[in-house]
Order: structure tokens, then C-alpha cells, then sequence
């Protein structure tokens, strides 16, 4: 995480939003308690608790900008979710617990990257060797002919000059392509989410992978060989163990329109499925729970949640108590002028 001071989080955050000083002073502090949690030792590290942020302001003054921004700067795993889409488990709508596997995704994205980049310059010199080779023996339509003749180092290094240039991108080769031999998507009831990623997983190990010959173009060929050569490099188990880690202990999670989950019972029980039982099964994502991924079990104590909502028709005090507590910090956005 970035050792950057609150002065210079503002300072950053100046270039991209407009006014709203409080706000990015709150979040400024925040993201430098959560480096300085980090330089902490890891028994007093488990002790001490993210302070959530709740902000209050109409839409378009800049919530979510500041909130992403803020992820940014860290380079940590960010998701925006709005509370209106979940509902409590059993009833139709999504299950709170997926915010969390949303956001394993994100950091699973955001470490293939960073490891991508690592070993970037040696996957393009295989992609390249690989690339020579296919227009060493599939060069042209001669078929046998062309695969049977020898080809001198002198040839192979005039061809990888003109592909270094770019002058043999439109060439076609023929090439291996692996792909599945159909889409694997696992469809079930609704609060069953952790059931799809189960069989999800299950069927993706079942169903075999279909080898094609093609012909493409060597542009194209180029982007098939470095997927194909980074999949190889790249230490899968390790990508999944780094992700889990970095959503557990950098993850951002911004709910958006909690004001519409909270506000009087009166109106019978549809509304309590869509306020009270949303924010009774928020309540221990926010306190820490451990949540099942595909990748392993996810610990959310650490993470930090950062709350919004315009508040026109209800008040933050209208949540649940208990989840009030969860928001320590509250600021208030105003309108732009």
C-alpha cells in the first residue's frame, strides 16, 4: 500500500474531484490508518479493526468518484455495489455474501496483472520464438513442402526482423487452438450463489477441452500465444492464494443507496425483506465474517466498507443500531454549485 500522507491522498484526490474537503480528508485518513495497520506486528495487526466511513450527499457530488480514486492510489481490489439489488436470503435477489466474492474476483484480476507484467518481456521472447516457428513451417500454403524443408538460422533471423517491424502482421499461420466445447454456466435458485460456484468448478474439471486447427493472422496469433505461454509461466495457486490476501486485508467495498434500505417498517412485510433483512445479513459482513469463495474461504474483518446515500427521505439513524456502529465516520457531501 501506497506510504503516501493524508496531505498528499487530498493533494491526488484535488486533481480529479471538486470541492467536497471533508470528505477526502476522512477517506485520506482512513486509507493511512489502514498503511500504518500494515507496518503493524500480526498479533496486534488482528486486534485492531478498519473504521468504515459513511457518506451522506445527494448523487453526483462525487461519492463514488472519491471512493475509487482512493482504490486507485492503493492499488487495492474495489467493487461498487448498490444495496437495492440484494434482498434477504430465501428471498428473490442476490445474497449479500456475493459483494464479497465480486470483490476476490476483482483481486484476482488486479494480481494476474501485476504477475503478468513480472514476467512480461520473457513471454514475448517465447511468443516470438513460438511466432517464428509457425511461419518458419506454416507460412504458406505449400503444405508438406514447406514443413519438410530445412530452414537456415540466416532466413529464421531475416523473418524475425520483419516481425519485429511489423511487417508480417497480416501473414497467416496455422496454429493449435484449445477452447472448450461449450460455455460452462451452472444456473440455480436464488440465495444458492455458493452452489453455482461449486458446480461451476466441478463441471469446468469434467468438461474436456476441444483442440482446433486455424488459420489466423499473425496479430492474432501473437495474442493467442501470450495467453496461452502466461498461462504456462504463471503459478495459478499462488495467483489465488495473493488474491484472497489482498481482498482480506486492502478490499474496498462501496455500498451505494444504503439510505433505501433503511427507514420505517410500516409498510408491511415486503418492506422489511427489502430494508431490515438486508441490513441484518450486511450486519456481520461489515462486523467480519468468513464468507466461501471458489478460492478458498475470505475473511472480512479487515476489509474496509464505505457507505453512501443522499438520506432525502430517511436518516442514517433509521439503520439498524448495530450497523450504525459499523460506521464510525460519517461525512457529509454537498451540492455542487
Amino acid at each position: 500500500m501506497t506510504p503516501l500522507t493524508p496531505r498528499e491522498i487530498v493533494a491526488e484526490l484535488d486533481k480529479h474531484i471538486i470541492g467536497q474537503a471533508e470528505a477526502k480528508r476522512a477517506v485520506a485518513v482512513a486509507l493511512r490508518n489502514r498503511w500504518r495497520w500494515r507496518q503493524l506486528p500480526d498479533d496486534v495487526r488482528r486486534e485492531i479493526m478498519p473504521k468504515n466511513i459513511l457518506m451522506i450527499g445527494p448523487t453526483g457530488v462525487g461519492k463514488t468518484e472519491i471512493t475509487r480514486r482512493l482504490a486507485d492510489l492503493t492499488g487495492a481490489p474495489f467493487i461498487k455495489v448498490e444495496a437495492t439489488k440484494y434482498t434477504e436470503v430465501g428471498y428473490y435477489g442476490r445474497d449479500v455474501e456475493s459483494m464479497v466474492r465480486d470483490l476476490v474476483e476483482k483481486a484476482l484480476v488486479l494480481v494476474r496483472r501485476r504477475k503478468q507484467a513480472e514476467i512480461e518481456d520473457e513471454v514475448n521472447r517465447r511468443v516470438e520464438e513460438r511466432l517464428l516457428d509457425l511461419l518458419v513451417h506454416g507460412r504458406d500454403d505449400r503444405g508438406e513442402e514447406s514443413r519438410a524443408a530445412e530452414v537456415s538460422e540466416k532466413t529464421r533471423e531475416a523473418l524475425r526482423r520483419m516481425l519485429v517491424d511489423g511487417k508480417l502482421e497480416d501473414r497467416e499461420v496455422e496454429m493449435t487452438v484449445e477452447q472448450r466445447q461449450f460455455p460452462v454456466q451452472v444456473f440455480s435458485a436464488v440465495g444458492m450463489e455458493q452452489m453455482d460456484v461449486d458446480l461451476q468448478n466441478i463441471f469446468e474439471r469434467i468438461v474436456p477441452r476441444e483442440r482446433t486447427r486455424r488459420r489466423v493472422k499473425v496479430s492474432e496469433a501473437r495474442r493467442i500465444l501470450f495467453e496461452q505461454e502466461s498461462e504456462a509461466m504463471l503459478d495459478q495457486d499462488l495467483i489465488r492464494e495473493e488474491a484472497v490476501r489482498l481482498a482480506e486485508d486492502s478490499g474496498i467495498i462501496f455500498i451505494d443507496e444504503i439510505d433505501k434500505i433503511c427507514g420505517p417498517e410500516e409498510t408491511g412485510r415486503s418492506a422489511d425483506v427489502s430494508r431490515q433483512g438486508v441490513q441484518r445479513d450486511l450486519l456481520p459482513i461489515v462486523e467480519g465474517t468468513t464468507v466461501s469463495t471458489r478460492y478458498g474461504s475470505v475473511r472480512t474483518d479487515h476489509m474496509l466498507f464505505i457507505a453512501a446515500g443522499a438520506f432525502h427521505r430517511s436518516r442514517p439513524s433509521d439503520l439498524m443500531p448495530e450497523l450504525q456502529g459499523r460506521f464510525p465516520i460519517r461525512v457529509e457531501l454537498h451540492d455542487l454549485g
